[in-house]
């Protein structure tokens, strides 16, 4: 019993590449952006954030905490809330005051979405689980202008703790798996033809548009729809194929098995599909774009940096020398 829990404690001890966190940052920073910046560029924060008395189509706008410290809900409050999330959305992906761009980008974005939950979505909570968690993480380690200020170059081999990443990974793991038990409809089981996506892509409040072509398709519907309730309910497995990949020595049947089935390679390849079409064929806001900032997390910690590298590698020309028999 002690040695596990002494095993367990070891976790938040190690330390490793710090590419993935920065990665996950400057995705989560865009997310911020485009989140707050498409409502201030359809001009929409007066009538979505503020109540009717200031041009809003809602009688009362919810207050959180930090509204009312900051004087409620007026239309300077409100204003401030949205330059302060862009301003550590702008942050974030520029990798300067990490801790801090996160809290405020965090704090104003929770807030907004506060003011008005019908025009909010699970995405935004998932956007700000993740803040909270660079909060806790030096994100700015390395692909960051505190790195280039630091070091005189934009990325670093400095090493960061790495439950952080751990974190990201069991949060998304977590969102996939609750979303696949709730889903208690027949139309996603045999029982009821796997015709969930299906209904779902006839419904006018998801549609990108005129979809009665899926008709003809129907039966690939189908295959979705089993496909992702399967993957959702499973997804505890990457916990399991993570620890596997970190731990390669140790013998075991269902680690080769693991192994031996690029489990972690699929689960990625199903998820990134899933997302991208799931944009492509529906409205579904920046949900997309904040479950892919999570996925950095998945890739091994120097995974990201090899991939950096080769880019690098690739853009730079080399100088090739042509020598002849001198005359």
């Amino acid at each position: 019993m002690i040695a596990r829990w002494n095993r367990f404690i070891g976790l938040f001890r190690r330390t490793e590449p710090g590419d993935s966190l920065a990665v996950a940052r400057i995705a989560c920073g865009l997310c911020v952006l485009w989140t707050i910046g498409s409502m201030v560029s359809a001009g929409l924060v007066q009538v979505l954030w503020l109540d009717a008395a200031h041009g809003g189509y809602r009688e009362r706008v919810g207050v959180n905490w930090l509204v009312a410290l900051l004087g409620g809900p007026e239309p300077a409050v409100v204003w401030t809330l949205v330059i302060g999330g862009l301003l550590g959305g702008a942050a974030l992906v520029a990798g300067i005051a990490g801790r801090v761009a996160a809290l405020v980008a965090g704090q104003a974005l929770t807030a907004l979405v506060f003011l008005n939950s019908q025009a909010a979505g699970s995405y935004d909570l998932m956007l700000t689980n993740a803040l909270w968690i660079l909060v806790l993480s030096r994100s700015t380690a390395t692909l960051s202008l505190a790195c280039r200020l630091r070091r005189g170059a934009w990325r670093s081999a400095v090493e960061v703790p790495a439950w952080p990443r751990y974190l990201l990974l069991i949060q998304l793991v977590a969102i996939y798996f609750s979303t696949g038990i709730q889903k208690l409809s027949n139309c996603w089981t045999p029982a009821g033809g796997f015709s969930a996506l299906y209904y779902i892509l006839q419904q006018p409040s998801w549609q990108r548009g005129d979809m009665h072509w899926i008709a003809h398709v129907y039966p690939l519907t189908q295959f979705g729809t089993a496909l992702t309730w399967i993957w959702e309910l499973t997804s505890p497995l990457l916990l399991l194929a993570v620890y596997f990949r970190a731990t390669p020595q140790r013998p075991g049947r269902l680690r080769r098995l693991f192994a031996r089935i690029h489990y972690i390679p699929v689960f990625v390849a199903i998820g990134v599909t899933m997302h991208l079409l799931t944009w492509l064929l529906m409205d579904v806001g920046t949900f997309t774009w904040v479950a892919l900032a999570y996925y950095p997390a998945i890739a091994r910690p120097t995974t990201i940096p090899r991939f950096i590298t080769r880019l690098t590698n690739r853009a730079s020309p080399h100088e090739k020398h042509v020598c002849g028999p001198s005359r």
